[in-house]
């Protein structure tokens, strides 16, 4: 498991807001959970390779 030690505070309208964590708890899943893997999916897809504790990604 990934450290838990930034906070990312991410603006969103109301609505899409609910929706999102309506269908995360339809998945069983947390909204932070899924950022955590947007995240790390939009990293791999950009080749992107970083190293956890680390003050900057390495671009691969």
């Amino acid at each position: 498991m990934e450290q838990k030690t930034a906070r990312l505070t991410v603006l969103i309208d109301p609505d899409k807001k609910k929706a999102f964590e309506s269908l995360c708890a339809q998945q069983d899943v947390t909204p932070s959970q899924v950022v955590r893997r947007l995240i790390r999916d939009y990293l791999a897809a950009h080749g992107v390779a970083y190293t956890p504790g680390a003050d900057t990604p390495a671009p691969q």
